[in-house]
């Protein structure tokens, strides 16, 4: 669908500059373009662009079967953007990014903390020139704090943030998110954090500088896991899919399958019981309330898991469903995709890349009046260099 025939965004008109690699800048990127802003990545064509786009396979083919430099990683965070190569270490690269600054309300970097003042292209540099501009910086440990100067990954973040300390099971080794988290709550806290100074800007005309880490982003996503440590001194233990503060809350066993379920309060664990068969133990003063039960996990698991697995999946969750208990099934992604909820949600979409198709999650932000847009696919290692860099107006399509 043309761009002329789609509503526009709720950031129509918003212009982002994008210095931004791997997956924390581009996730901000990306859902700052699906809103309507207009999004120009720029990457370094000596190395073949954007880090990710050699990350697979897979990769999108052509008609032919022949891979492209579209990563399955690559595409994951990269539609709704042009793509200009530019050598920023040369003064000519330099001077395309200045003049590229001119017309942006937003630029994003995850370079090294001082990585771009020796192009003067850091904010100190670039702020005299345009007070106006929105400047991000994400890093692995931020701008300043004894750790500045060293990189950081999403796995490092997720280590020395304290995620992996209590993810896995209790007697198994500490143990990652199955996915860069740490880089994707990062730009979400971006993507946050620019629409408040574009805020400030509206009112004042002042831009800022937004210095964020991946470290910080990931304690602060601790939560509750976090708060208790603060508030008892006492570590958190790993424990599995199980919760800290709830029980049952948890993936069981059934006869053909895996159900997780989220007994929440003392009223569904009555009937939870009911449903099971299992009523006395709703009236046990082991049981009969949530504290209780956190302090007799496994007598309250030992019951529990035997009754589960005699039970199938179908069974448990349009049992618990009717007696509005929290439940559901364990997917694998084929099931994921194919299931009616994520089709009536819109949660997978199609585009028509220069190689071929790309099959891409959709955005979850479902806007009534300003609705996301998908008007690019992801483009090509410099797929618009000539038309961006020969433009007055390298931001009008």
């Amino acid at each position: 669908m043309a761009g002329s025939e789609q509503p526009k965004g709720p950031l129509d008109g918003v212009r982002v500059l994008d210095l931004s690699r791997i997956l924390a800048g581009p996730t901000c990127t990306q859902l700052l373009g699906d809103l309507g802003a207009n999004v120009i990545k720029i990457e370094n064509p000596g190395s073949g662009g954007d880090d990710t786009r050699q990350w697979g396979p897979p990769y999108v083919t052509d008609s032919e079967g022949n891979s492209s430099d579209l990563s399955a990683y690559f595409v994951a965070a990269n539609r709704n953007k042009k793509s200009v190569a530019l050598d920023i270490s040369t003064p000519e690269g330099q001077a395309q990014i200045r003049r590229l600054a001119a017309h942006v309300d937003i630029l994003i970097e995850n370079f090294k903390p001082g990585g771009l003042a020796k192009y003067g292209l850091d904010y100190a540099s670039l702020e005299p020139e345009f007070p106006s501009l929105v400047y991000c910086s994400i890093s692995g440990f931020g701008q300043t704090g004894p750790n500045a100067s060293k990189p950081g990954y999403d796995l490092m973040a997720q280590g020395f943030g304290g995620i992996m300390s209590l993810t896995g099971e209790p007697d198994g080794a500490p143990m990652k998110v199955g996915v860069g988290i740490a880089d994707v709550m990062c730009g979400m806290y971006a993507t946050v954090g620019i629409l408040a100074a574009l805020h400030h800007r509206q009112r004042t005309g002042e831009g800022q500088h937004i210095d964020l880490a991946l470290v910080d982003a990931q304690v602060a996503w601790m939560i509750n896991e976090g708060v208790n440590y603060l508030t008892s001194g006492a570590l958190p233990q790993r424990r599995g899919n199980a919760h800290p503060n709830i029980m049952p809350y948890d993936v069981y066993a059934t006869s053909d399958g895996h159900v997780v379920l989220a007994v929440g309060n003392d009223g569904q664990f009555r009937r939870f019981c009911d449903f099971l068969e299992l009523g006395e133990l709703a009236g046990d003063p082991r049981f009969a309330t949530n504290q209780a039960r956190l302090q007799n996990r496994a007598p309250l698991d030992a019951l529990l898991r035997p009754t589960l697995e005699a039970r199938s999946m179908a069974e448990v969750i349009t049992g618990l469903e009717a007696l509005k208990v929290t439940v559901g099934p364990v997917q694998t992604l084929d099931q994921v995709f194919s299931s009616d909820q994520v089709v009536a949600r819109q949660m997978q979409i199609d585009m028509e890349a220069e190689p071929g198709p790309v099959h891409l999650i959709g955005n979850p932000l479902k806007l009534s009046r300003t609705p996301v847009t998908y008007r690019r696919a992801p483009p090509r290692c410099g797929q618009d260099t000539e038309s961006v860099l020969s433009s007055d107006d390298p931001f009008t399509d």
